[in-house]
């Protein structure tokens, strides 16, 4: 069987009327653009690094800065290295006068800023995964494309405004969605980029405060839909990126992060850490298999979730009596109301570690409010209660750090520990 080749699309016969140089000219001339622009932006990116590979180290920031450069500039290679044009996923195109717009698993522009490639997670690429014939948000047509070795093997034409011209598209009863459940299988995970559904972006791009659950059955898309969403969340909340955090994604087992290891790099994303549940504690590697039923069928409850909150507050307890606090500037009390406001200043939800600081922080500002010494500033205050042996001792007994292993340990060691924080729950040695 002889394909319909051009330089871009590989068609078998059977799509002989998608090879109609009317529907995929422009597709073609774009996808040069895209292939020529990769090609000297890679040998650019080369010579960048080459340069900052040969230039001194120098010291500290320097230093530093250096190998941050290194680290980018490395990293955007191995992207731009991964595709060529077929890091185009598709093309939309708007109702009315406009040209079309591609959306790439990565953005891309020409010398003279032309956007050759709209990044799929940015919002001006939400139409083309969340338009429909009901609700085309502004579309008049969009086109997935199916790649198989840099070239293009198929393509689906969706027309999203019945007044919109359709004589350019390959209209027919199958969709990209349908024909990829028909494609070969391999023992990785796969991306869905070209294949996302409308309720599947939205899930992807939901707001990120707070915690987001999806439920649903084996095999129903949830853990590709999160590894989605990582890299989403990568390129759009303010609060990841340089500097200002990341994102961990836990798997089950190592077998199962081999399984999704492809996803995040093909979406663009090179830095999401990955480990697995036994990994997330320092303890996990010498951890074994519980051997009494009831007993992991407790630990793995919502009981004992609900139990941690009690458990924290153990180690929380204000102290019940006046304390004397010697400072340089006269002697200061703390009563017991005064360590109950300090001890429910902190937000609910902080962590028990984080808050420590806080409660801190409000017994030396009750503290300084005390003084008698306009002069005496809140820095010299603090630094002078830092000192005081006494305060220390009793704040350390009231509110002392805590590891979180130790306290779960001591919760299935100290029977009346689990029976405070968790009633009716027995220990299991």
């Amino acid at each position: 069987m002889t394909s319909l080749s051009t330089h871009t699309f590989d068609l078998p016969p059977t799509n002989a009327h998608k090879a109609n140089p009317a529907r995929i000219a422009a597709d073609e001339r774009h996808f040069a653009r895209i292939a020529d622009r990769l090609a000297r932006q890679i040998a650019d990116l080369d010579d960048r690094l080459d340069a900052e590979r040969r230039a001194p180290g120098g010291r500290g920031h320097q230093a530093l800065d250096r190998d941050l450069r290194i680290h980018h500039l490395t990293a955007r290679l191995r992207v731009l290295r991964r595709f060529g044009a077929d890091a185009c996923l598709g093309r939309i195109v708007p109702a009315g006068e406009g040209d079309p717009v591609y959306i790439g698993r990565f953005g891309l522009a020409d010398d003279d800023g032309r956007r050759l490639l709209l990044d799929w997670r940015t919002p001006a690429a939400e139409p083309y995964f969340a338009a429909t014939s009901a609700n085309p948000l502004g579309l008049a047509s969009r086109r997935r494309y199916r790649w198989a070795g840099g070239r293009v093997r198929d393509y689906w034409d969706e027309l999203l405004d019945a007044d919109a011209p359709s004589d350019t598209l390959a209209l027919d009863d199958e969709s990209a969605f349908i024909a990829s459940l028909g494609t070969e299988r391999s023992g990785r995970m796969r991306d869905v980029l070209g294949t996302i559904q409308a309720d599947q972006d939205a899930i992807i791009r939901a707001d990120s405060r707070g915690a987001l659950v999806v439920d649903g059955g084996p095999g129903t898309g949830k853990t590709v839909v999160a590894l989605h969403r990582a890299a989403y969340l990568l390129h759009a909340d303010p609060r990841l990126g340089a500097g200002r955090g990341g994102v961990l994604f836990v798997g089950p087992n190592t077998s199962y992060l081999a399984y999704v290891a492809d996803v995040l790099p093909n979406l663009g994303e090179e830095g999401v850490q990955t480990c697995t549940l036994r990994e997330l504690v320092a303890e996990g590697a010498d951890a074994v298999g519980e051997r009494d039923a009831e007993a992991a069928r407790l630990k793995a409850s919502a009981r004992m979730i609900e139990a941690i909150e009690p458990a924290v507050a153990f180690y929380e307890e204000p102290p019940t009596q006046p304390l004397e606090v010697e400072t340089p500037w006269g002697d200061l009390w703390l009563d017991p109301a005064d360590w109950a406001e300090a001890f429910a200043a902190p937000e609910p939800g902080t962590p028990h570690n984080e808050a420590r600081d806080q409660v801190w922080e409000t017994l030396v500002e009750i503290l300084a409010d005390r003084l008698d010494d306009d002069e005496v500033s809140i820095d010299e205050l603090r630094r002078a209660l830092a000192r005081n042996a006494s305060l220390a001792r009793t704040f350390t007994r009231a509110w002392p750090l805590v590891e979180a292993s130790v306290l779960v340990g001591d919760l299935w060691s100290v029977p009346a520990y689990l029976r405070r924080c968790a009633p009716g729950s027995r220990p299991t040695r």
